[in-house]
């Protein structure tokens, strides 16, 4: 072994000796006090909530020391509001708000869910009216529990056994005021919150916040949770507005394949847009490989109909399947029936045009008899006599104007021209057709 063979083999072996008490170094280095923090931004929504729940469930893992819910939300669904209160009720780790601008509707009363709230100079929190989802007033019964809700998440959390309800009352009641602000849904900037106990504290930035909390900035390790790309996807397939424009997307795009033939674009895209809308619903966590599985047997059910038509027993089945798979992966039975009702409606609209423009095309043609009994092919139902035209004969029965008419000594069934023609009548075969013999009154001395 030559000198430098040596030295490396020493070097190596001070390595290997050392790493262990690198490590100890490193632990003994590493702060034993971790606060997570967690961003509540842009809308409120089942997306959010998938996302909240597997942020707590890695602090509680990690032994946190305390949350951080760093908020900007302009608001969203109540029923994702609520759901994200218990998941901030249900944990042990204290929970502290920190409005990053803005907590309005929704956002405020996940704020008011936290044990704390701190505020930014210029945040603001309150304007939490409930609306249904066509943006006017929910009705009275929804109104009154939200008021309900709010009034407790103000009572029940907070420093000193909880905050004035009035406020919050005064937040998501417009027609409720307090004394000293103006009518209409109340909204506090920092100032007035921290006035009104609405606010524990107003700090700058996040460094302000964890010292308000007692914790020494050095000391600590600031841990963030990220929302990952498929909780972004996830978000943004959950969004109520977005998922009825998947599934007209997904059903279009299946129906203009049917006028196609092969598979192209159309499909591709009707494909994309449902598999995009169970990719997210099942990592929100509404939707599992069962409803997957219940739409792709409708679908196949479905195919087998539309390849070989029978009596729709198929077909009924399958669209059956593919309703009933949507509504197991949903999270809101309301959602769905409204967005199945807009995919349906614009893509049975559009299965009519392409129909009418292009039903002889793709798959359709199996759907619609092409076959036609022309006469040149040989379909007749019963050879035209021509001989008997300008033949006379005498009608046997009134003509109403289909009746029974002696025509060259045999009764045969014949119609006038549309005009009554009475019993005894004499009459004149103007033209034939198959069986149809037209007849016309003559003069008895003609």
């Amino acid at each position: 072994m030559n000198k430098w063979l040596k030295v490396a083999f020493v070097a190596y072996l001070l390595a290997f000796l050392l790493m262990p008490l690198q490590m100890i170094v490193e632990a003994d280095t590493a702060s034993d006090t971790k606060l997570y923090v967690i961003p509540v931004e842009q809308t409120v929504e089942r997306g959010l909530e998938a996302f909240l729940e597997r942020s707590f469930e890695e602090a509680e893992e990690e032994n946190a020391d305390h949350i951080i819910l760093d908020i900007d939300t302009p608001g969203g669904a109540v029923d994702a509001a609520g759901h994200i209160a218990n998941i901030i009720n249900s944990t042990d780790i204290p929970v502290t708000a920190y409005i990053n601008s803005e907590a309005i509707s929704a956002g405020a009363y996940i704020a008011l869910n936290a044990d704390q709230i701190v505020m930014v100079p210029n945040g603001q929190i309150g304007s939490a009216g409930v609306i249904d989802g066509s943006g006017n007033a929910a009705n009275e019964k929804a109104q009154s529990l939200w008021v309900s809700r709010m009034k407790t998440a103000a009572e029940e959390n907070g420093p000193d056994g909880g905050r004035d309800p009035a406020y919050a009352e005064a937040m998501s009641n417009a027609d409720f005021d307090v004394e000293g602000f103006p009518s209409g849904y109340l909204t506090l900037n920092a100032d007035q919150a921290l006035e009104v106990g609405y606010a524990d504290a107003i700090e700058q930035n996040l460094e302000g916040v964890v010292d308000f909390l007692g914790y020494d900035s050095d000391d600590v390790e600031l841990v963030y949770s990220e929302v990952s790309f498929a909780e972004q996807i996830a978000r943004f397939v959950t969004n109520p507005v977005v998922i009825p424009i998947l599934l007209t997307i997904g059903s279009l795009g299946l129906i203009m394949e049917l006028f196609s033939p092969g598979f192209g674009i159309p499909g591709i895209m009707g494909v994309s847009s449902l598999l995009l809308f169970f990719f997210g619903h099942m990592v929100a966590g509404f939707a599992g490989w069962e409803s997957l599985i219940l739409v792709i047997i409708g679908a196949v059910l479905i195919g087998v109909e539309m390849l070989a038509p029978g009596f729709g027993i198929f077909g009924i089945l399958g669209i059956g399947l593919v309703i009933g798979g949507l509504f197991m992966a949903s999270f809101s039975t309301t959602v769905m029936v409204i967005s199945i009702a807009i995919a349906l409606f614009i893509s049975i609209a559009a299965a009519i045009i392409l129909f009418v423009f292009f039903g002889d095309r793709g798959p359709w043609k199996k759907l619609v008899l092409q076959a036609q009994t022309k006469t040149e092919e040989g379909y007749l139902s019963k050879e035209t006599n021509h001989d008997l035209v300008g033949s006379t004969g005498k009608a046997l029965s009134d003509l109403r104007p289909a009746g029974i008419a002696l025509i060259n000594d045999e009764r045969l069934d014949v119609v006038s021209e549309g005009s009554y023609i009475g019993r005894g009548s004499k009459l004149k075969v103007v033209y034939t057709s198959g069986a149809r013999i037209v007849v016309r009154e003559i003069e008895q001395n003609d």
